[in-house]
C-alpha cells in the first residue's frame, strides 16, 4: 500500500493586531469663529476653576466665609447662600439627575456638544496642546524636529515642556483641595509645609491624572476610555447637529486644476480639493470626510479649518458643518433644509429638567431649619418607681441649622394628665415643659425622661410624639414614638 505523504502546510497569512498602534497627533493651529469660541470657554472654565475657591460669601459669625466649600470635618457643604447638611444629600442627586438631562438635552440638539467644548478632558487638553506649540513650534515644526536626532535644543524644548504640563497639574491639583479648606489659610500652610498630609497626597494624585490624561494620553482617553462616545450614540436622532461633511456637496473630491478640467468637459467635480487641512487641525486625528466616527468629538476645529480653504479658493464656506442627517437627503431631493431644535425629545429633556430644578427651589424655599429625631431606651423599656410610677427614658436630638443659638420648649403630646418630662441638662424654666437649648450650627443630644403618673390606664405601647417649638419664632418640629407600659 503506498504511503500517503502529508501535504504541505499553507503559508499562514499575518496575524492582523487586535489594536491599532498608536500614532502620534501633530494638532496644526486653526483660527476661525468656533476656535475663538473654545478660547472663551477654555479661559471661562479655567478661570471660575482656579480661583473660584478665593471667592469670599460672609455668612455671618462663627461660620466660613468661603463662597463653595465642602467641609468634610463639619459636615457642611457651603453653595453662596445655600448651606447643606448630610440629611440633605438628596439635593445631590437632584443635581446629578439635572446635569444627566442636561448632557442628553446638549446631544439631542446638537451631538457631542459637551465632549467638544466643556468637557474637562478636552479643557485641559486644549491648554496642554497649546502649551507644545507654544515651546516646539506648531505642527510643521514639530515634525521636523522630531523626524532629526536629538539635540540639546530640542531635548531643552521637551524638557520646558514637560516642565509647564507638570507645574499645570500641579496647580490643578492644589486648586482641588483648596475646595475643602479655607483657601488662604491652606495656602499658607501648603507653602510652609504645615498642610494636612492628606492634602499633599490628594495634590499629588491630581497632578499625576492630570499630567498623564491631558499631556502624555490625550486623544486616547477620549477614544478608548470614556464612556460617553458609546452612550451618546444610542441616544442621538437623525435631526441632532453634528459635525458633517457634506459629500452631497464636496463629492467627488478632486484638486483645483483637476476641477478646473472637469468644468472644461462638463464633468462633476465636488468643493472639497482634499487639502486634510480637516485632519491636521483634529485633536483626534479624524478624516470628517469619512463619515460619523466615535473619534470625532464634534469641536468644529475643521469646520474653521475647512472654512478658510473654502475662502481662499472663492468657494462658498459650509463645506463641513454643523447639519443634521436629515438634510443630506433633502438636498439631494430638491427640498429645503430643516433644523427642528423643538421636537418631542428636546421638550421632554427640558421639561424634566425643569420639574427637577421647581423640586429642588421648592424644597430649599421650604425647608426646615430645625428636625428632631428620638431614640427609645431599650434596656430597659420602661422602670416601675418605688410610687408605682412608670417612666420610659429617651435619647432626643435636636438639629440647628441656623447660624445662633435657639431655645426650644420639649412636650410630649398623646400621654395621660400629670405625666412628667424631665431632660438632664434643660434650662430652669417656670412652665411643666423642659426648656433646651441648641447652639448654632449644631445637634445636641439631651436624655429624656417620661414619667406617667400611679395608677394611669397604660397600655402596653401607646403611641407618642415629641414636639419642640422655638422661643420668638414659634418653629415647630416633631418626632414620633412609643410609650412602653407594663
Amino acid at each position: 500500500m503506498p504511503s500517503v505523504q502529508p501535504a504541505s502546510p499553507v503559508p499562514a497569512a499575518d496575524d492582523e493586531e487586535l489594536y491599532e498602534a498608536r500614532r502620534e497627533i501633530y494638532q496644526q493651529s486653526v483660527r476661525g469663529r468656533l476656535r475663538t469660541t473654545k478660547w472663551v470657554i477654555l479661559f471661562v472654565c479655567l478661570g471660575i476653576y482656579y480661583f473660584l475657591p478665593f471667592l469670599r460669601w460672609y455668612r455671618g459669625p462663627n461660620l466660613p466665609n468661603q463662597a463653595i466649600l465642602v467641609d468634610l470635618a463639619n459636615n457642611r457643604f457651603y453653595f453662596f447662600f445655600i448651606e447643606i447638611w448630610p440629611q440633605e444629600i438628596y439635593y445631590f442627586t437632584g443635581l446629578l439627575v439635572l446635569a444627566a438631562l442636561a448632557l442628553f438635552l446638549m446631544n439631542a440638539i446638537a451631538g457631542r456638544l459637551w465632549c467638544g467644548y466643556l468637557c474637562p478632558q478636552t479643557v485641559w487638553t486644549d491648554l496642554f496642546m497649546t502649551v507644545e506649540r507654544w515651546i516646539e513650534g506648531d505642527r510643521r515644526e514639530r515634525m521636523m524636529r522630531d523626524a532629526q536626532p536629538m539635540t540639546a535644543g530640542r531635548l531643552a524644548r521637551k524638557a520646558l515642556k514637560h516642565l509647564v504640563w507638570l507645574v499645570i497639574a500641579w496647580w490643578t491639583g492644589g486648586a482641588w483641595v483648596l475646595y475643602f479648606a479655607d483657601a488662604p489659610t491652606l495656602v499658607r500652610e501648603l507653602a510652609t509645609f504645615q498642610a494636612p498630609m492628606a492634602a499633599y497626597v490628594w495634590i499629588a494624585i491630581l497632578t499625576t491624572t492630570t499630567y498623564a490624561l491631558a499631556g502624555l494620553m490625550r486623544e486616547q482617553v477620549c477614544l478608548y476610555m470614556c464612556p460617553w462616545p458609546r452612550i451618546q450614540a444610542a441616544l442621538t436622532d437623525e435631526y441632532a447637529l453634528n459635525v458633517n461633511y457634506r459629500y452631497d456637496r464636496g463629492e467627488p473630491r478632486m484638486s483645483l486644476k483637476a476641477a478646473a478640467k472637469a468644468a472644461a468637459v462638463a464633468e462633476p467635480a465636488g468643493d472639497c480639493i482634499d487639502c486634510r487641512q480637516c485632519v491636521v487641525v483634529c485633536p483626534t486625528g479624524v478624516d470628517i470626510r469619512q463619515g460619523s466616527q466615535m473619534g470625532c468629538i464634534q469641536c468644529g476645529l475643521c469646520i474653521d479649518a475647512c472654512n478658510s480653504v473654502m475662502t481662499k479658493v472663492h468657494r462658498p464656506q459650509g463645506l463641513i458643518a454643523y447639519d443634521n442627517d436629515v438634510n443630506i437627503s433633502r438636498r439631494a431631493a430638491g427640498q429645503d433644509e430643516v433644523y427642528p431644535v423643538i421636537r418631542p425629545r428636546t421638550v421632554l429633556y427640558a421639561a424634566l429638567m425643569a420639574l427637577v430644578g421647581l423640586v429642588m427651589l421648592h424644597g430649599l424655599n421650604h425647608r426646615s431649619f430645625t428636625d428632631v429625631s428620638v431614640l427609645h431606651d431599650r434596656n430597659p423599656l420602661f422602670v416601675r418607681l418605688s410610687d408605682g410610677a412608670v417612666r420610659n427614658a429617651y435619647t432626643v436630638r435636636i438639629l440647628n441649622k441656623r447660624a445662633q443659638a435657639r431655645l426650644f420648649i420639649l412636650a410630649v403630646d398623646d400621654l395621660p394628665l400629670a405625666t412628667r418630662v424631665s431632660a438632664i441638662g434643660s434650662l430652669p424654666t417656670e412652665g411643666s415643659w423642659p426648656l433646651l437649648e441648641v447652639g448654632p450650627d449644631t445637634t445636641r443630644e439631651y436624655v429624656v425622661h417620661v414619667t406617667a403618673p400611679p395608677g394611669a390606664a397604660l397600655a402596653p405601647s401607646t403611641a407618642i410624639s415629641f414636639r419642640i417649638t422655638e422661643l420668638g419664632t414659634g418653629d415647630v418640629a416633631v418626632a414620633a414614638d412609643h410609650f412602653i407600659g407594663p
